[in-house]
C-alpha cells in the first residue's frame, strides 16, 4: 500500500507540474497577444498622428500659395500667433524670411519623429528659385488637432 501511495503521490505531482507549463505557457502567449496588441495601437495612433501633421502642414503651404494668411493663420500654434499678432504680419514674415515655404514648387514629406509632447515632421522642399531645402516643423497637438509650432529650414545636402 506504501509503494501505491507513492505511486498516485507522484502522478498527482507529475499532473501538477505538467498543468503548470501549460499555464504558464498559456499566460506567457496571452501577454504577448495584449503586448503585441497595445504595440499595434501605438502603431495606429502614430500613423494617424503623421498624417494629420502631414495634413497641417500641407494646407498651410497651400494657403500661402494662394495668399490666404487667414487659413495660413489657423494652422500656426498660439505661441506663434502670440508672437505675430495677426495674420497679415505672419504672412509678411513667412513671405520675407521663408520664400521656400512661401513658394514651394516641390514638396515631399520625409520623418516624423515623436518627442513626447511635440513632433518633428520632416519636410523636403523645392524653393521658387529652384533650390532644396529641409524643413523641420515643430509641431503641437491642441485639442485633438496638430498646430504648427515653427519651422527650421537648411539647405538640403540632396535635392527633392
Amino acid at each position: 500500500m506504501g509503494q501505491q501511495l507513492t505511486r498516485t503521490t507522484k502522478s498527482v505531482i507529475l499532473f501538477l507540474i505538467i498543468s503548470l507549463g501549460f499555464a504558464l505557457v498559456w499566460a506567457s502567449q496571452s501577454f504577448a497577444s495584449d503586448t503585441d496588441e497595445e504595440a499595434g495601437i501605438q502603431d495606429t495612433i502614430q500613423i494617424q498622428d503623421t498624417l494629420e501633421i502631414q495634413d497641417s502642414i500641407l494646407r498651410q503651404i497651400e494657403a500661402f500659395a494662394n495668399n490666404d494668411g487667414e487659413q495660413a493663420w489657423s494652422y500656426a500654434s498660439e505661441g506663434i500667433k502670440r508672437r505675430f499678432g495677426s495674420s497679415q504680419v505672419f504672412l509678411e514674415m513667412v513671405r520675407e524670411a521663408y520664400p521656400a515655404v512661401h513658394n514651394a514648387t516641390q514638396i515631399e514629406f520625409t520623418e516624423s519623429v515623436p518627442h513626447g509632447t511635440f513632433q518633428i515632421q520632416v519636410v523636403k522642399l523645392k524653393g521658387p528659385e529652384g533650390k532644396s531645402w529641409d524643413a523641420y516643423y515643430r509641431m503641437v497637438q491642441v485639442e485633438d488637432v496638430w498646430k504648427i509650432a515653427g519651422v527650421s529650414l537648411q539647405p538640403a545636402d540632396i535635392g527633392i
